[in-house]
């Protein structure tokens, strides 16, 4: 870490936060030449690197690899049942966030002229910055504080053990019975993955569908692949109590309970704006995160927000977005929005989920009747019928004329497909535009194609110009 100095260190700007936001906005500001501090309380890489995304996405795969095992026979290949080390799997997951971290660390950030502090934050005042035992001075300021694991006043829950994604990567074994509260994307992609490494799972999620956000065709596919492969998913059933019995944690909801080894509670992140002395900078905030406007900046015009820390959507290419805009309106003239609707976002179940844009309910809120849906079974994708995983679509929202609002995919590459689209919605193509760039067969993203020719076609036949067309035909003949 920087030495502290006796005097306060003066910077161009001062970053609060060293995830997504804060390490792509400090490396953008020193390749402008700007004089730039980071500030990290804990470790940089933020959530994504060390408790979130790199993580659990080594966890899923692993996960998916016991999976290919138990059904190797189905492509002709006699392997057994799995056997699954847990230390084994946390020894891998650790070399993996190793590996992400090496592009991440103090000295790389000092080579790119960037003086980084690792030590809790506190605003003295608007312009002056406490860090341990050094002071800092900011001209600007970019706050990206992230969020942390949000639990709920649950009856008897803070007298029991139970994991969050924060802390479930530190288990010292696999659990046998596995409570999961919360039926978002963190507790549905946790819920299949220990569910394949073992696990008996029940994931509790207190509203009528699981991944609230989704489409509702999207919810129920994922709920009967999660059935299917023997996780029990309780509906409309919010957790009433907790307790702990012999050992085991129980959950009551209703007249029923259920036991188990181990609890995890998955009911989303809550943004971390305490304990920074924002109320000392001016800085507008509450429960619900800082106050920024569409520039990002907050009540006070020099210093901004970016990232989970403003309680608008917990994405972590969506943060870095916000920090490199943060950034860029901070340090250069004229300003450019930092707010975005429709971002894209996936959940990495098995199969994937991947969503731009607006939904169904969304557009129509918007749009009215203009609004129409066009789904797509990935069962006529021919690369799904070979990997044996047809079970899943396309669904787009269109304009009557055919311009894209919003898509929906449920597919084993899910994740990779979406990106053609993101760029369509945000060009505001047509679907049909997408028939006329060539794919590659047989991939998974040739149903964009497919699907696109075949709404064409029937545009194309149908009113006035398919009696044309057909008058023509006859007339040819």
């Amino acid at each position: 870490m920087t030495r502290p100095a006796i005097a306060p260190l003066s910077y161009d700007l001062v970053v609060i936060g060293g995830g997504s936001a804060g390490l792509t906005a400090a490396r953008f500001a020193a390749r402008l030449g700007r004089r730039v501090a980071i500030v990290e309380a804990s470790r940089l890489g933020g959530d994504c690197t060390w408790t979130g995304c790199v993580p659990s996405k080594a966890l899923i795969r692993a996960a998916n690899v016991a999976q290919e095992v138990r059904f190797a026979r189905y492509f002709g290949i006699d392997s057994g049942q799995p056997s699954v080390s847990w230390p084994a799997i946390k020894a891998r997951i650790s070399t993996v966030i190793r590996d992400i971290y090496t592009t991440e660390t103090e000295e790389l950030l000092r080579l790119d002229g960037i003086d980084t502090f690792l030590a809790p934050a506190r605003f003295l005042d608007a312009h002056t910055l406490q860090v341990g035992e050094s002071t800092l001075f900011g001209n600007r300021f970019l706050i990206c504080t992230g969020a942390r694991s949000a639990i709920p006043a649950i009856p008897g829950l803070q007298q029991v053990s139970y994991q969050t994604y924060e802390t479930v990567w530190d288990m010292d074994d696999l659990p046998q019975r596995l409570l999961i509260i919360g039926g978002g994307p963190v507790g549905c992609e946790l819920a299949q993955a220990f569910s394949r490494l073992g696990a008996q799972v029940v994931l509790f999620e207190a509203t009528n569908r699981i991944l609230g956000q989704v489409e509702p065709e999207v919810s129920n596919q994922i709920i009967r692949t999660l059935d299917s492969e023997g996780v029990e998913v309780v509906l409309r059933h919010p957790v009433e109590l907790v307790r702990e019995i012999e050992g085991e944690v129980v959950i009551t909801s209703g007249m029923q309970e259920w036991a188990g080894d181990c609890l995890l509670v998955a009911t989303g992140r809550t943004p971390n704006v305490d304990g920074i002395g924002l109320e000392n900078a001016g800085v507008a905030y509450s429960r619900l995160g800082l106050s920024v406007d569409r520039f990002l900046r907050t009540s006070q015009r020099h210093i901004y927000g970016a990232g989970d820390c403003t309680g608008g959507p917990q994405y972590t290419h969506y943060a870095g977005w916000q920090g490199f805009m943060a950034a860029r309106n901070a340090l250069l003239p004229g300003r450019s929005p930092g707010v975005r609707e429709g971002i894209p976002w996936g959940v990495f179940t098995d199969p994937e989920v991947a969503h731009a844009g607006l939904t169904e309910a969304e557009a129509r809120l918007r749009y009215g009747d203009k609004v129409q849906s066009i789904k797509w079974p990935l069962e006529k994708t021919d690369r799904a019928v070979i990997d044996g995983s047809d079970e899943g679509f396309i669904k787009a929202i269109t304009l009557a004329r055919g311009r894209l609002l919003g898509v929906s995919i449920v597919a084993p590459r899910a994740g990779e497909m979406i990106h053609e689209w993101v760029v369509a919605i945000e060009r505001r193509m047509k679907l049909g535009n997408l028939a006329s760039a060539i794919h590659i067969y047989p991939t998974y993203s040739m149903s964009a194609m497919q699907m696109a020719a075949e709404d064409s076609l029937s545009r194309l036949l149908s009113g006035h110009s398919g009696k044309v067309i057909r008058a023509l035909w006859r007339f040819n003949r």
